[in-house]
């Protein structure tokens, strides 16, 4: 579940270049989840280890998670 829900997330995922050349991403409806690199493959594996931790932190937190395609996530897993 946890997987299909960051596949699912990244999905979502923006990217742009920026003045510098570097490549940004973000995921609209998870603040603070962005990620800057120099290329794009490496903005997206930034962008998806951010994600990550932040999934991590919010169930841990029991922030409320955005619903993504129809998923969600509730609690923290015990092996997490």
């Amino acid at each position: 579940m946890l997987t299909t829900y960051i596949q699912s997330a990244m999905r979502h995922a923006t990217y742009e270049i920026l003045d510098d050349q570097t490549f940004y991403g973000e995921i609209a409806g998870f603040q603070g989840v962005y990620a800057n690199a120099d290329t794009l493959e490496q903005c997206r594996e930034e962008l998806q280890s951010v994600l990550e931790g932040w999934i991590i932190l919010g169930l841990r937190m029991d922030h409320p998670l955005p619903e993504v395609d129809g998923l969600r996530l509730d609690s923290v897993p015990e092996s997490v």
